[in-house]
């Protein structure tokens, strides 16, 4: 899907996936946002099953990547207007918001700015404050071909190093360097920087009101489960929040252990709570 977001921050053109299903009226919507230096493709395990078991689903280009036109956008909260933006533009009520990492600060952003917008919030290999080492900030800028190998250093568990992958046949570091390449000069340290910059997190996650899972990975150590205690603190009593942890992926997750992200996505996604009202 192709659309023009004319108006609030851009008239550039959008590539939205929808899993190869029509967008339907009667059923929920997820919308899943990718992180820095990617685009919708990371998504797409998990949001093709959504689209052929019931769903709605959306998962963007943000702007500036894969296809999507434009420059990308310099801060979480300009990101965040703009997925507002584009889920008004598509008519989209109550969706369930997944991201992971830049896209889980994004996500945490859309729920706190427009809390009857979201009806659930899925944050996927996310901590808050999310700052990026200052070596890999600078290498975004002078060397993206080393910016792309300390990434993959940090994003992958250790077993994925030397070649492990849940699809036989795929190097899943490799096709990770190749996605980052893929994207336009600039855009991997608009990213970084707007990763960096993000201070609001904590007072975000004070304002949501929708249930919200919180998914880590062990071998995580761009965003350690261990690091996400104060985030957890930020939510308080009034959301009903669900924590998990894979025992065996690194920050890469959803290429390390799809059907696991899968899973619990889908549990979520369909728990009893899934009306988007916390727990009295």
């Amino acid at each position: 899907m192709r659309l023009n977001l004319s108006g609030h921050l851009s008239d550039h053109i959008t590539f939205c996936y929808t899993g190869g299903q029509r967008l339907e009226r009667d059923r929920p919507t997820a919308l899943f946002i990718h992180g820095a230096g990617h685009d919708h493709s990371v998504w797409a395990l998990q949001s093709r099953y959504f689209a052929h078991h019931g769903w709605n689903v959306i998962v963007p280009d943000l702007p500036g990547h894969g296809r999507s036109s434009g420059p990308a956008l310099e801060s979480i909260e300009d990101l965040a207007n703009w997925i507002i933006a584009l889920a008004h533009k598509l008519d989209v009520e109550h969706p369930l918001v997944v991201g992971h990492s830049m896209g889980a600060l994004i996500a945490l952003q859309v729920a706190a700015t427009a809390p009857e917008l979201v009806s659930r919030l899925a944050m996927v290999g996310a901590v808050v404050p999310m700052p990026v080492a200052p070596a890999l900030l600078e290498s975004t800028l002078s060397n993206r071909e080393k910016a792309h190998v300390l990434i993959n250093q940090w994003s992958f568990a250790p077993r994925s190093q030397i070649g492990a992958s849940s699809i036989p046949g795929i190097n899943l570091t490799a096709l990770n360097e190749r996605l980052m390449q893929r994207q336009a000069p600039g855009v991997l340290h608009a990213d970084m920087a707007a990763c960096n910059a993000y201070v609001g997190g904590f007072e975000a996650a004070a304002r949501v009101c929708c249930p919200s899972l919180l998914l880590s990975s062990a071998q995580d150590r761009m965003t350690p489960p261990k690091a996400l205690a104060p985030l957890v603190e930020a939510f308080g009593s009034k959301v009903r929040l669900t924590r998990t942890v894979l025992p065996e992926a690194g920050h890469a997750m959803m290429s390390e252990a799809p059907g696991q992200v899968l899973d619990a996505l889908w549990a979520f996604a369909n728990s009893p709570h899934a009306s988007g009202q916390p727990p009295t």
